[in-house]
């Protein structure tokens, strides 16, 4: 297939370089030429503007928008919009929750356009691995685009999940999972790290790889990181960002009457990370001194 392609930053270029590899066709724009040449010297065909990189497609077109999700994808859809023409497909594969989804697929079905959510997972590990593609859609929409999508997957790592949002949804609750889990694994190393024996947390790791019911990618993740980067991590701060999809998880949990205290409780202490000094553990230490006596630490 023959496809423009927008944003070519850390999943988007090697998305980009998989599909070349793939034998796809490949109109790339970047908002900083810099890449939209990197990638051209690879195979895909440049565009400097989101005119240009429509004009250089045949009718029906297909792009796929692979931006920040937010502000940057609204303006990214709305300049194509600009330019598209009925019978057109956008696919945005960004990390976009469901409920734009939603709004934005009857805005463009009122304008003859389809709208496709393609929730990607696989990091920078995708482009020799693979992405896991959830996808929501309009089947008229999707189908059509199935090659694209078993192309970027590993086998048997593509789904269409449901309508127009199911795929973003099913990728929202996937991520938010990964907080809970990633979040285990922080403790328990954590503990190990604190032991008064001299352990070798990344030998654990691995250990742990070859037939423990704990074993997982992202295991072999943090026994990778511990080989490279010592097992003290001491040039890391531990602050740690959210990109809004354990957020947006624990809001659909409670519009739902869901309990999930382990993905709630993991995305407050990414929130407890970014606070140098937290103020309330200055009232909890006060109130202990007060009632209790118990020993406080003065700055």
């Amino acid at each position: 297939m023959r496809i423009g392609f927008i944003g070519l930053g850390r999943m988007g270029g090697n998305m980009v370089r998989r599909l070349l590899r793939e034998g796809h066709g490949i109109v790339a724009y970047n908002r900083t030429p810099e890449k939209t040449r990197e990638i051209a010297t690879e195979g895909a065909e440049a565009a400097f503007s989101i005119a240009e990189l429509v004009e250089k497609l045949q009718a029906p077109r297909v792009v796929w928008v692979m931006v920040p999700a937010g502000d940057a994808t609204e303006a990214q859809i709305d300049e194509l919009l600009e330019h598209l023409s009925p019978g057109d497909t956008i696919v945005d594969g960004g990390n976009t929750n469901f409920h734009d989804d939603v709004r934005r697929h009857a805005a463009l079905a009122a304008k003859g356009i389809r709208y496709v959510d393609a929730g990607t997972s696989g990091g920078i590990w995708g482009l020799e691995n693979g992405y896991c593609m959830m996808v929501g859609g309009d089947p008229e929409a999707v189908e059509p685009l199935e090659p694209i999508f078993r192309s970027l997957a590993p086998a048997d790592g593509y789904l269409h999940a449901g309508g127009p949002g199911a795929g973003h949804y099913v990728k929202m609750i996937h991520n938010g999972i990964e907080y809970g889990l990633m979040q285990a694994y922080a403790e328990g190393f954590e503990i190990l790290h604190a032991s008064e024996y001299q352990l070798d947390l990344a030998r654990i790791a691995d250990l742990w790889m070859h037939g423990s019911v704990v074993r997982s990618w992202l295991l072999e993740l943090a026994g990778s990181a511990f080989a490279s980067q010592g097992q003290d991590l001491e040039h890391l701060k531990g602050w740690v960002a959210d990109s809004g999809e354990g957020r947006w998880t624990v809001q659909e949990a409670m519009d739902r009457d869901v309990p999930a205290p382990v993905i709630t409780l993991s995305l407050q202490t990414r929130f407890r990370s970014r606070q140098d000094d937290s103020y309330g553990a200055k009232v909890l230490a006060a109130l202990r001194n007060e009632f209790g006596g118990h020993a406080v630490k003065e700055r």
